[in-house]
């Protein structure tokens, strides 16, 4: 059985997809890029404040599970532009505590709204 997860924190869809779906005790995270969730639009700045948005945006839907950013276990991150790499790693040093998600890094040509990233996940919820 599955369950859909649906917060206000967070992005509405963009298309046909939830920001999340539990399957037991497993989360998909749907891809998040960094819109403000009070406006629909991307967020101003740079690209760290791209990559700060969409963890905000991953954290409010964990948190919609019943969960945090420390129960992702694998992360998705797509870039248009792989130069952004250490901007990510930064990032996330900032955001996560060992032991970090596993991950996998993508270059990708485009991403929806011309986001610069945009980063999906699986967590897992213990005990709950």
């Amino acid at each position: 059985m599955k369950e859909v997860i649906q917060v206000a924190d967070a992005p509405k869809a963009i298309g046909t997809y939830s920001q999340a779906v539990r399957a037991g005790d497993v989360v998909y995270l749907s891809g998040q890029i960094p819109l403000d969730p009070a406006t629909m639009e991307l967020v101003p700045g740079d690209v760290s404040a791209q990559v700060e948005r969409v963890i905000d945006n991953l954290a409010a839907v964990a948190r919609g599970a019943g969960a945090g950013l420390s129960d992702i276990v694998r992360l998705t991150v797509y870039l248009v532009d792989l130069a952004h790499f250490p901007v990510v790693n930064e990032v996330m040093a900032r955001r996560f505590v060992p032991p970090y998600p596993a991950r996998a890094v993508v270059g990708v040509k485009t991403l929806p709204r011309a986001a610069a990233v945009e980063i999906d996940g699986i967590l897992v919820l213990r005990g709950r």
